[in-house]
């Protein structure tokens, strides 16, 4: 099975570990051939931040399989007058979450959602399928308590250890949201809840101001 990778160097060494030992692993940091051969998978890490690319993936043998990260947006609003093949498939690849026992990949149509199974025995994944929505499920959740626990801190109500500690010996996270929020990259939850924001205009994604201000200096 061969693998094509494109993104930063610290998500690619995090997805590594999750793929068959015997994969031909090619990996790209800032792109990947112009034309994509004999690729059984193309995992792009980065895709979030660079939305331009479907456009190459479009263009792609049928045969391969696309799977973009994209928690920050929802694929299918990028190409609203063309219908998207169902090769491609958005996946959670925030820092953190790649080496999770059960993958986030998203879906547009229960046409695509029925391959799912062929990705999971592929890869040798356990697959959660979830609808192809800005935030996904998991990020939805884990960005809206590191909100929280900035309105918390905004408040003086207990300090950022306090608030870890309390987290994780109450839910049995392994890391607290000021951690969480460390290894993922403060600017990329500030970037994250004000896209769910936009999409929802759900309140409880309004932006902290303690958090925004802290991004700032980030």
């Amino acid at each position: 099975m061969k693998i094509g990778i494109l993104g930063e160097l610290t998500r690619f060494e995090e997805l590594k570990q999750t793929l068959p030992a015997n994969a031909d692993i090619i990996y790209n940091e800032l792109k990947l051939p112009e034309t994509f051969g004999n690729y059984d998978f193309v995992f792009d890490l980065n895709f979030d931040d660079h939305p331009t690319r479907l456009d190459g993936y479009l263009e792609a043998p049928y045969e391969t399989l696309f799977v973009l990260s994209s928690a920050l947006l929802e694929i299918q609003s990028l190409m609203t007058d063309i219908p998207l093949s169902n090769n491609i498939f958005g996946m959670n690849c925030i820092p953190s979450f790649m080496h999770r026992k059960v993958k986030e990949i998203s879906y547009r149509n229960e046409a695509q959602k029925n391959i799912i199974p062929l990705l999971e025995q592929k890869l040798g994944w356990e697959i959660a399928p979830v609808k192809d929505r800005v935030g996904m499920v998991t990020p939805r959740i884990l960005f809206m308590i590191i909100n929280e626990a900035y309105y918390t801190l905004q408040e003086g109500t207990a300090s950022k250890t306090d608030i870890d500690t309390g987290m994780k010996l109450g839910t049995n996270y392994p890391f607290g949201p000021f951690e969480w929020s460390e290894k993922i990259g403060i600017k990329t939850v500030v970037k994250m809840l004000q896209n769910i924001y936009d999409d929802t205009k759900d309140e409880r994604y309004k932006i902290c101001s303690l958090l925004k201000s802290e991004s700032y200096q980030a």
